[in-house]
């Protein structure tokens, strides 16, 4: 059975298999988690985002693609596009939990067995934290226990003290 590891720091430095970026839509880089794996990962990650995006038109909602993990310690990062908060009423929770589903679905397929997350959505998305982070819980148990065929480790790495302190009452 795959174990679940809490962390308070920076998902760059991880030496996980694979690490997740809260990505938006375009692939090309932004704020927060996902302008960080672009800065340390360096220009790989960024032309093999822009090589995803030629091919296929960026990532919706919900999705995730991967590339290298570029000058990063991780093998893989794999781009995730959270939902923006609208109050609840546009399928926040569903594409939330697929964008933990999904992720996990290429970590399968890529042989990963160690995996860290960042707080998806929870940052310039405004998804209200403590409900992000049961859905994560609560997805990425669901996956261990039905889906998994390579995962040993999920890490949840938060970068802040509120999440860190929201995701040790729950796990």
């Amino acid at each position: 059975m795959a174990t679940i590891k809490l962390i308070k720091g920076d998902i760059t430095v991880s030496d996980t298999d694979a690490i997740v970026n809260a990505a938006n839509s375009s692939l090309l880089g932004g704020g927060g988690v996902d302008g960080a794996i672009h800065r340390k990962g360096g220009p790989k990650i960024l032309e093999e985002c822009i090589a995803i995006r030629n091919r296929q038109g960026g990532c919706k909602t919900g999705e995730a693609v991967y590339t290298s993990g570029g000058l990063l310690p991780c093998r893989y990062v794999i781009h995730t596009v959270g939902p923006i908060w609208n109050g609840g009423k546009k399928k926040e929770r569903e594409l939330l939990s697929n964008c933990y589903h999904n992720s996990l679905k290429i970590a399968n397929e890529l042989n990963v067995a160690t995996i860290a997350f960042p707080n998806i959505s929870t940052g310039i998305y405004h998804f209200p934290k403590e409900e992000a982070a049961e859905i994560a819980i609560q997805t990425v148990q669901a996956f261990l226990e039905i889906e998994n065929k390579t995962i040993q480790e999920v890490s949840f790495i938060c970068f802040d003290e509120e999440n860190y302190e929201i995701y040790e009452k729950l796990i």
